[in-house]
């Protein structure tokens, strides 16, 4: 079992969250589509060679984004990361991968 975690602007959230849910993230159990998430600010400053969703190269962009927590099967996080990426707005979409142990 593993934790994925992402950031994505508040205009993505459910677009992406839905993405993920489709390529097998967010079961636990009986239960499905299963997330944590909170609104927070994120910071980013792209580079000249970057083509950036939000901002401008070279210039600090500030955006309010949502962390997004699930845990996702181990034949699955293969897939729901592909899907992170492809529902994703930004080139570069901030996620993490944890494995998660069993006690």
């Amino acid at each position: 079992m593993y934790k994925l975690v992402f950031f994505v602007p508040q205009s993505h959230v459910e677009d992406v969250k839905a993405a993920v849910f489709a390529a097998g993230g967010g079961k636990m159990g009986d239960y499905q589509e299963c997330c944590w998430q909170v609104a927070g600010s994120g910071q980013f400053r792209p580079s000249a060679a970057a083509n950036p969703f939000i901002g401008s190269a070279g210039e600090l962009e500030r955006v309010d984004e949502y962390r997004v927590e699930m845990v996702c099967a181990d034949d699955q996080i293969r897939a729901a990361v592909a899907a992170l990426k492809a529902a994703h707005p930004y080139e570069e979409p901030a996620y993490d991968v944890w494995r998660l142990a069993d006690f």
